[in-house]
């Protein structure tokens, strides 16, 4: 393989999304700087498809939108399928999305106060949302055991489309009952804005629960 050609599919492999011709003769004319031809990158791209397709390789160089994109072959469609089904399905429960909004709101706080708000215990909605990264450790209180206490994180913001804690709505806005029950006297000074979108995933959610669906 020409050193040309490995540049090549060095960024067709890197792109996240369709690379055109245009982009990879730009990236090798600054790369080597010299011209290179539109044709010389295509005869190039050829070879690499061939290649691709004569080797027992789960994934091909395919042509689509305009330029060229690694994508899997045809016959591992069907388990791809199921794979992405199955993960369109592991949205936040309703319980985990309570649990996410009493923390935004009294943070930092500790797992035992949440369970103490809504009288159950938390560890998988925790468990989760450490999973998914839309909460962190912040630190441990003071009382006695040295709880660690929660948060929000970073990752919590652009899921929800704000950019500060600030920008949250207020606790009588939510559709969580526990949560405008607990703090629909301790906070008043929140603006409304996008945490409703808690309210469609809940809606388009197919999860319950069931720690086995959650």
């Amino acid at each position: 393989m020409s050193y040309l050609q490995k540049q090549i599919e060095a960024l067709i492999f890197c792109a996240p999304s369709p690379i055109k011709v245009e982009e990879i003769q730009r990236a090798l004319e600054e790369l080597l700087n010299e011209p290179i031809k539109k044709s010389d990158i295509r005869v190039q791209v050829s070879s690499l498809i061939q290649k691709y397709d004569e080797q027992d390789s789960i994934f091909g160089i395919c042509e689509i939108g305009g330029g060229y994109q690694f994508l899997s072959k045809p016959a591992y469609n069907k388990i791809i399928s199921i794979w992405l089904k199955q993960k369109s399905k592991r949205k936040l429960s309703r319980t985990a999305l309570e649990t996410l909004a009493l923390i935004a709101y009294k943070q930092p706080v500790t797992k035992a106060d949440i369970e103490r708000i809504r009288g159950v215990s938390a560890d998988y909605a925790f468990q989760r949302l450490l999973e998914k990264e839309l909460i962190s450790i912040k630190g441990k209180a003071r009382s006695p055991g040295r709880p660690l206490l929660y948060g929000t994180s970073e990752k919590f913001m652009h899921y929800f489309g704000i950019n500060s804690i600030d920008d949250l709505p207020l606790p009588e806005e939510l559709d969580f009952p526990a949560v405008q029950l607990d703090l629909a006297n301790t906070i008043d000074n929140s603006q409304p804005t996008l945490f409703d979108q808690a309210q469609n995933l809940l809606g388009s959610s197919e999860t319950t629960d069931n720690p086995d669906n959650d």
